[in-house]
């Protein structure tokens, strides 16, 4: 029976072609997977560095056993990481640019110089072609 179906793939080659890319599918996401809970594990600041060394000694040494009990224990919490990480640098990233896009080279930023200017113009302390021209001066830097 087992020599028939290896007879089956042999006499079509299409189905030899199938079956060979379903395995290099498998192999790819194993290892996709086998990265991504390597990753987690040393991006985790909530575990210890021996913990961290016994659960990459386990995932390597038995990986299908080690990987399989990886996600049991801990897999409900990867995501809840992975998305604390992802805010976190998304914060980051917004400090950043409040802090670039409100300073200038002058030491204030073109808003904030605009701002005092429209506000000394509506207080009547400069006119409106003085405005303009300070306005203008403001955007030119």
């Amino acid at each position: 029976m087992k020599d028939s179906m290896v007879t089956l793939a042999v006499d079509y080659p299409l189905l030899n072609m199938f079956w060979t890319m379903l395995m290099i599918f498998c192999w790819v996401l194993w290892f996709m997977l086998l990265f991504r809970i390597i990753g987690d594990i040393f991006s985790d600041d909530e575990l210890g560095g021996w913990g961290k060394a016994g659960w990459t000694a386990f995932v390597i040494l038995l990986p299908f056993l080690g990987v399989f009990i990886y996600l049991i224990a801990r897999g409900r919490s990867m995501g809840e990481r992975e998305l604390n990480r992802v805010r976190k640098n998304e914060e980051q990233f917004k400090s950043y640019v409040r802090e670039t896009a409100g300073t200038s080279g002058t030491g204030g930023g073109h808003a904030e110089e605009l701002a005092r200017l429209a506000e000394l113009k509506d207080r009547g302390a400069i006119t409106e072609a003085e405005f303009a021209q300070a306005k203008a001066k403001v955007l030119a830097s």
